[in-house]
């Protein structure tokens, strides 16, 4: 069964883009448009991995990551946030509240795809002294 990812992002041509980039590679990807759709559909399907913007409507990617953080159920998804807020002190708050990887745009979407591949890797054959993604307190 093919793996499921949530891309979200308020542009919809990079949510297509990156839909058909993962779709070729064999992925079934969902789609949002913002950070309060983005929390319905992960709770609801509970995703394999979400790709998530920063700069959106309603709810942005940082409050969405800390939601997800926080609910039982979708805590331990992989998130990569794909963003053009480059900035150090933007890619730091990335890091401390607990993405798996940090893409900035523009972007390859063959670099995207291997951050998506080597994340669902490292979770298929962990360390053996493994304990999951480091969760920090923003």
């Amino acid at each position: 069964m093919a793996k499921r990812i949530l891309v979200v992002d308020d542009e919809r041509h990079i949510v297509r883009l990156v839909q058909v980039n993962l779709e070729r590679a064999g992925y079934e990807v969902l789609t949002a448009y913002d950070g309060v759709e983005a929390l319905e559909v992960a709770r609801a399907e509970l995703p394999d991995m979400v790709i998530l913007d920063v700069m959106m409507p309603r709810m942005d990617g940082f409050e969405t990551l800390k939601e997800l953080r926080a609910d039982a159920r979708t805590k331990e998804i992989p998130v990569i946030m794909l963003t053009a807020k480059a900035q150090d002190a933007d890619i730091f708050k990335g890091w401390s509240s607990g993405v798996d990887s940090y893409l900035t745009k523009p972007f390859n979407p063959r670099e995207l795809l291997a951050f998506v591949n080597r994340i669902f890797q490292s979770l298929e054959h962990p360390p053996e002294d493994y304990e999951g993604p480091p969760t920090y307190e923003v």
